[in-house]
Parts: C-alpha cells; sequence; structure tokens
C-alpha cells in the first residue's frame, strides 16, 4: 500500500495501532463476536472503556481525583456554549486569537458580560497578543491554547486569579504541561487525539458548586459527571478510538511526544525560512508546533508547488481560505520522515 503522508488539519492522522485496535473491535469487540458498535453501552465491557477513556486523561496530565474527565458530543462549537450557560454568572473574560477563539466570544455573549482582553483580530491573527490584563472580578478567563487555521500557539500557560478555562483540541497531549493551572480544559478529539465525534473535558470538581443558574440537563456539566459520561449512548466508536489513542500517547511518554513534535516544526520552519520560494504567515515567537502555515512568495507557483504535493504522496496541504497557500498540521502521530519528505519537495521546486 502506497504510504501517505497525512497533513490533514483535522479530522487529523493518528496512530497505526489505534487504527489497527479499533478495526478489531469493529471485527470482535473484547471477544463477543459482536461488533463495537452494535453491543450496548450499558454492557460491562463498554462500561470499563469508558471508565480508562476519563481515567487516562487525568493520568497523562498528573492530575488528580479534585478533576474529573468526561466525554461529550458536539464538539468544541457546543462547548463554546456549555462553558458559559454553566460557569458565567456575571462577566468572563476571553483572549480573541482566531476564529474558534471568536466564536468563542460570541456564543459566551448569549449568557452574561464578555471582555475580550486582548486580540489580534487587526492583523488577521497572525500573532499572539502579549500585555494584556486579565480582571480579577471575572467569573473565569477562557482562550486557545492553539489556532489551527492560522498557525498561532500560545507558548506558556497565562497567569491569572481566577479560574482558568483553556481550548485544547488542536495541541493537547503534544507536549508536558502543568496541567494543574487550569480549572478547565476541553478538546475535540478529531485533532489530536482521536477521531470526529468525541469531546473531552476535564474540569475541577469545586467548579461544578459554581453553578448557579437553572439549564437544560443535556448542558449541564453536573448531569455528565454525576452519570460518569453515560447520562446519554455516548459516540462509543470515537471514545474506545481515543482510548486507543490515549494508550499510545502513554506508552510513547509527553516528554518522548514533546522532542518529536519539537523536531518536526524545525525541521520545517527551517526550510521555510531557508527558501527563497516559500515564506512563513505568523509571527515567528508565535509559530505553532501543530499547524504550520506558509505562502509562496510568488502566489501564481501555488498550483505547481500543491501538484508536486500530491505526486509525493502528501495529502492535505493545502492551506484554510482565511490564510490561503499552504497548512501542514504535524498531528502527534505525524512522523518525522512525513516532514521530511514535504522538506524534499520544497527543496527541489524549481518553477
Amino acid at each position: 500500500m502506497t504510504k501517505v503522508h497525512n497533513f490533514s488539519a483535522g479530522p487529523g492522522i493518528l496512530p497505526q495501532q489505534a487504527i489497527d485496535n479499533s478495526i478489531s473491535a469493529l471485527q470482535n469487540f473484547m471477544g463477543t463476536n459482536l461488533s463495537l458498535i452494535e453491543v450496548s453501552h450499558r454492557d460491562k465491557e463498554f462500561e470499563s472503556v469508558m471508565a480508562d477513556a476519563r481515567r487516562l486523561p487525568l493520568e497523562i496530565l498528573g492530575l488528580g481525583d479534585d478533576y474529573d474527565c468526561i466525554y461529550l458530543q458536539g464538539g468544541a462549537s457546543l462547548q463554546f456554549c456549555m462553558v458559559p450557560y454553566n460557569f458565567l454568572n456575571t462577566k468572563a473574560a476571553y483572549l480573541k486569537t482566531g476564529v474558534w477563539a471568536a466564536n468563542a466570544v460570541k456564543e459566551a455573549k448569549f449568557f452574561g458580560e464578555t471582555l475580550v482582553v486582548a486580540s489580534s483580530e487587526d492583523k488577521n491573527y497572525t500573532y499572539i497578543p502579549k500585555d494584556y490584563q486579565v480582571p480579577t472580578d471575572v467569573d473565569y478567563f477562557h482562550y486557545t491554547s492553539n489556532n489551527t487555521i492560522y498557525g498561532t500557539q500560545m507558548k506558556s500557560i497565562p497567569e491569572c486569579s481566577v479560574p482558568l478555562f483553556c481550548d485544547m483540541s488542536s495541541d493537547i497531549f503534544s507536549k508536558r504541561i502543568d496541567a494543574s493551572k487550569f480549572d478547565l480544559i476541553y478538546a475535540g478529539a478529531q485533532k489530536n487525539m482521536g477521531p470526529a465525534g468525541a469531546t473531552l473535558v476535564i474540569l475541577k470538581k469545586e467548579l461544578l458548586d459554581k453553578i448557579s443558574r437553572k439549564i437544560p440537563s443535556m448542558l449541564d456539566y453536573r448531569t455528565h459527571t454525576s452519570k460518569e459520561s453515560m447520562y446519554n449512548t455516548p459516540p462509543v466508536f470515537a471514545v474506545y478510538c481515543s482510548l486507543q489513542v490515549l494508550k499510545w500517547i502513554q506508552e510513547t511518554g509527553l516528554d518522548t511526544m514533546e522532542a518529536n513534535n519539537n523536531a518536526k516544526q524545525q525541521l520545517l520552519y527551517s526550510e521555510i525560512d531557508r527558501n527563497e520560494f516559500f515564506r512563513g504567515t505568523t509571527a515567528v515567537e508565535d509559530r505553532s508546533w501543530m499547524n504550520v502555515t506558509f505562502v509562496m512568495n510568488d502566489e501564481s507557483h501555488t498550483d505547481t508547488f500543491l501538484k508536486l504535493c500530491k505526486q509525493a504522496n502528501i495529502n492535505g496541504i493545502k492551506g484554510h481560505r482565511s490564510v490561503g497557500g499552504f497548512r501542514a498540521s504535524m498531528y502527534n502521530a505525524l512522523p518525522l520522515e512525513s516532514v521530511q519528505v514535504l522538506v524534499d519537495v520544497m527543496k527541489n521546486f524549481k518553477p
């Protein structure tokens, strides 16, 4: 089978062992002679899957019993609504660094006063704002750690005296962080930890005591934590496959994962900076390790380069329409070998 180098921004590349294990479970789930997608989610076999899938994220991030982990549906987009519905009682603060951060701001405004402490919209989100202050009288501060479309990434965790919330959809488990600084983390699985269909939410249990408004059951975090992510039928395949990815992450270790991701980004950015035909689109100090955005200095060569990428079995390299050019998404499972193939095409490019 031809090797395809998958730079898709999402759904993104998964480790082969997670795919293989998931295929096996689709055929015969845990010796039941039934497919994973036709067994009851109330059976003890799947209950053990959910228990492991809820436990491993906390173990990987080094979090204790004061945190809970649940799986929901609706992607990060539903979390843009659920977060303020549950926790925005008076006002909240947001950092606006891209389309998804802007969508989070838009949803929060339905529930209370929403302060944008800083924004990079003035330069098409090509940098991360600095020198902003987080108010001390807000219910929480929310930011997006990595901006998939624009190729920027937060390089440090903001310091603040209020609960800290983060959308980590596209860089969760990509490096070691002090997760204990966060009160709530959420991530759509389909970029860096699983297939589309599941959303991971990790939150401090004490947050639940701060919910003051009446909330429909399906949108109330207390509903899902109290039922251990089994209030309604969970996305069984997405959870199972995410568990296989989590096992791979734990086996690999976050330090090794970070070292691998660092090597990939150094290799590609070095070529972008060296090569006269290409240039990066973001502030150098804010460059994302996960989503590398770049363009041709002469845009008339774009289609030619895309054809060469296709010939080299490079998939998903075309940039988002908001930026143009190219976007190389280098999630955890992408091997350094694939980045080298892309770099070789860039080195050999002649218009």
